[in-house]
């Protein structure tokens, strides 16, 4: 059979296989861009409606001990280090808050001597009273300590594997807790066991050059959690590397590669959530809103403090740096509703 007729078939199921996934995500089917994005956009709309959750990140901790070389956080960083006491960890929960987010994603650096769990609950009693639902992106831990934070009220996990290409992980991760493959690897899989509501994973797409492969196995982790744990809502984000961290060279992924993936994985995954972050600029954001996008940032700081003007260098440079009712705007003008608040905790 041709690659031809091999995509047409696959567009024509109503459920494809992991081997269909990969031929969606081959190069050769970026000709088939349209009729991709055209089911991904049905897909969406079917299972998700015209609506697109919003959520913002709050860097608690800067402070890291991994030497990961593509962030800025890492422990050979020239950063200043910070981390928030708790008043201020309220006031920027209330900076965030007055913009109308009641979605926050807490985050800290992979140091858990500094940003102790005892500290991240103390944070998360604080966020608690500012938002409907609190998440969490800090270090791997034991399926012990995500079960202090899912009785202390977090309903959600964001943890990135970076790349599922084994030997580069070893490359890039030499020093430091993170440096643990499997460990990390088995996280998602420990916090759901826990009780955790949702959990959204991914691969930093470009930090290797076979990042079609880092898709492929992003979307196989995916459902392997979604067929293991059927009441849980399982994500995926696809970050691209952005400018920020000058000594690390990516691998360059081109827009239509990066909708290509997208639209790939909705196919392959109808009921899964999709992540898009402010590292993407504004008019890609807008026009791949309907394509399967259901969670994105907005009036983002990716620096510790950054949201009462007291924040230092960010992990990542944003390309999208719109406020919260300017990404609302654009998004009512699209026919998308932004929701601020989906559910509460009984």
């Amino acid at each position: 059979m041709s690659f031809d007729s091999k995509i047409k078939n696959i567009l024509a199921k109503q459920n494809i296989t992991l081997e269909d996934y990969s031929v969606l995500l081959a190069p050769e089917a970026l000709r088939y861009i349209e009729p991709m994005a055209q089911k991904a956009r049905d897909i969406t709309l079917r299972h998700f409606g015209k609506s697109v959750l919003m959520y913002a990140p709050l860097y608690l901790s800067n402070y890291c001990v991994n030497t990961c070389p593509y962030c800025s956080f890492n422990a050979r960083g020239k950063l200043k280090r910070k981390q928030l006491a708790l008043d201020e960890v309220k006031a920027e929960a209330q900076a965030i808050a007055s913009g109308g987010i009641r979605h926050i994603l807490a985050l800290t650096g992979d140091d858990d001597k500094t940003a102790t769990l005892d500290y991240i609950l103390s944070c998360v009693e604080i966020l608690k009273k500012y938002f409907s639902a609190v998440g969490v992106e800090v270090y791997a831990m034991s399926c012990e300590g995500y079960r202090k934070l899912v009785n202390a009220g977090v309903d959600s996990l964001t943890i990135y594997q970076e790349t599922y290409d084994k030997a580069l992980y070893k490359h890039l991760h030499g020093e430091g807790p993170k440096k643990d493959y499997k460990f990390r690897f088995d996280a998602p899989e420990r916090a759901l066991r826990a009780g955790m509501r949702v959990v959204n994973i991914g691969a930093l797409l470009g930090l290797s050059k076979n990042f079609r492969q880092d898709a492929f196995l992003t979307g196989k982790h995916a459902k392997c959690l979604q067929d293991k744990f059927l009441d849980a809502e399982i994500s995926v984000s696809f970050p691209r590397m952005c400018a920020g961290v000058s000594n690390f060279k990516a691998a360059e992924i081109t827009d239509a590669e990066l909708v290509q993936m997208i639209t790939a994985f909705r196919i392959f995954m109808p009921r899964a959530g999709i992540t898009l972050s402010t590292r993407e600029r504004a008019g890609f954001r807008d026009n791949v809103l309907g394509l399967g996008i259901t969670k994105m940032s907005a009036g983002c700081e990716t620096s510790v403090g950054g949201y009462s003007g007291k924040g230092g260098t960010g992990q990542f440079e944003m390309a999208d740096k719109r406020s919260v009712a300017e990404i609302k705007k654009a998004m009512l003008k699209r026919g998308i509703q932004p929701v601020f608040k989906n559910w509460d905790i009984l």
